[in-house]
């Protein structure tokens, strides 16, 4: 779009220069006549409690009915995707972790798989590799559907869900930081292998917490389910069918709780999905109510999951035998959770002077990678997480972009929220789920 109503444009010695003041909220407010008209425009966020972060939500009301929605994103623009291409392959995985920072594990291994395909290498990461990266992606798919549950559980008056979830999703982020040393963002997830082992310490937490979650599930349907607030906030509310998912590209909870039962962990598996029992669960109500449903019965699906990969997690490397890719020693955090230890560096400096000039140039320029361009997608929290990336055969990806399910999703708002109650914008902006630093990447 160009124009005045989006941007005033003039010319300098550098070049023509546009000043973007915010979207065309004035031409929108200027043709409403507030005494002949009795509509009204209001600006909810982009720092609104309900619009989870930054996303703003232009409202055109007439009472309480809302007759048009705008989003509008970009208030959490990071850059991302353009940084990846002044860093080497392995340093991505310390941006795209940032992407959606509640399913970092996702960005990363779906990231990873990329560079593996476009490498030739995906049959060689080792068998521990991939089922550590399956029992993280699920651990991190429960972690990410209680804080769904929480914060939906806080917009819409249940105020204790909100503190439930997240004393539950802590659990899980210990856990993480024992294998990584980071509770979020972790970088854990390398193009072919992993940062470090799952310590034995982790593995144990993480059998607590099979046998501690269930009861808490059971817990929260307790609270809510039979709750006549809850379901009158739910039932019916946001509707959005699968013509209308498939219209606008919607994936994940949304487009299962409307019927279809399309998962990528089994439709198009990865990571070996195809080896494991799970169910994929599914509603016919396609509102929030069956979003909730389908996400509550996820999370037991993935404790399965993680139970099953636990079982099979047998020793063995956790890096693939190449030794241009896999870093020459295994990463050992210090005492204070940062940098190397110093058994990690006397590992790197006892060997071979070959060895040190081989890991200082793997760390400081990277592998390279052949020429190419590959896309790989995974079942994500929230839908289809797609990575589309391109080498020109440098040791820095020449693009990569993200197929973002939070930026896709969006696009469900306005066809849920348009016609309905004010009210019911935040039960239908909630229920999709968004985690806008995915969406503004």
């Amino acid at each position: 779009m160009s124009g005045p109503e989006y941007a005033t444009e003039r010319e300098t010695t550098e070049g023509r220069v546009f000043t973007v003041t915010g979207g065309d909220w004035d031409s929108i407010t200027s043709s409403i006549d507030p005494l002949s008209n009795e509509k009204i425009v209001v600006n909810m966020g982009p720092q609104h409690p309900s619009t989870h972060g930054v996303l703003r939500l232009v409202l055109e009301l007439e009472g309480e009915t809302v007759t048009e929605v705008r989003p509008v994103v970009g208030y959490l623009h990071t850059g991302i995707e353009k940084n990846l291409e002044y860093r080497n392959w392995t340093q991505g995985v310390t941006f795209v972790t940032r992407m959606d920072y509640l399913a970092n594990m996702s960005n990363e291994t779906a990231y990873c798989l990329a560079v593996e395909k476009l490498l030739g290498v995906t049959d060689q990461i080792t068998e521990r590799t991939t089922t550590i990266r399956v029992m993280f992606m699920e651990l991190q798919r429960i972690a990410s559907h209680l804080v769904w549950l929480a914060t939906t559980g806080m917009e819409l008056g249940a105020i204790s869900m909100m503190l439930y979830g997240f004393r539950e999703r802590e659990y899980i982020l210990d856990i993480f930081e024992e294998t990584s040393g980071l509770r979020m963002n972790n970088g854990y997830i390398r193009p072919g292998g992993l940062a470090q082992d799952v310590p034995d310490s982790a593995i144990r937490k993480i059998r607590d917490f099979l046998k501690y979650l269930p009861k808490k599930l059971k817990e929260y349907e307790d609270m809510l389910s039979g709750q006549i607030i809850w379901q009158q906030r739910t039932q019916g509310v946001a509707v959005l069918d699968v013509t209308g998912c498939l219209a606008l590209g919607i994936t994940g909870p949304v487009l299962r709780s409307a019927g279809l039962p399309w998962d990528l962990r089994k439709t198009m598996p990865y990571c070996g999905y195809e080896t494991y029992e799970f169910d994929v669960p599914t509603a016919t109500t396609a509102d929030v109510w069956g979003r909730y449903l389908v996400r509550m019965a996820e999370i037991r699906e993935s404790l399965k999951i993680v139970e099953q990969a636990l079982d099979r997690l047998k020793p063995g490397p956790i890096w693939i035998e190449d030794k241009k890719i896999a870093w020459p020693a295994q990463l050992a955090l210090g005492l204070d959770g940062l940098g190397n230890s110093l058994e990690h560096v006397a590992n790197i400096m006892g060997q071979s002077m070959e060895s040190l000039i081989h890991h200082f140039k793997l760390v400081t320029e990277g592998f390279r990678v052949p020429p190419g361009q590959v896309y790989v997608a995974v079942e994500h929290p929230r839908g289809e997480l797609g990575v589309h990336a391109v080498s020109d055969g440098g040791t820095h990806p020449y693009r990569v972009h993200y197929r973002e399910p939070s930026f896709v999703n969006l696009q469900a708002i306005p066809a849920m929220a348009e016609g309905a109650l004010l009210a019911d914008v935040i039960a239908g902006g909630a229920s999709l789920d968004p985690v806008m630093g995915g969406c503004d990447r």
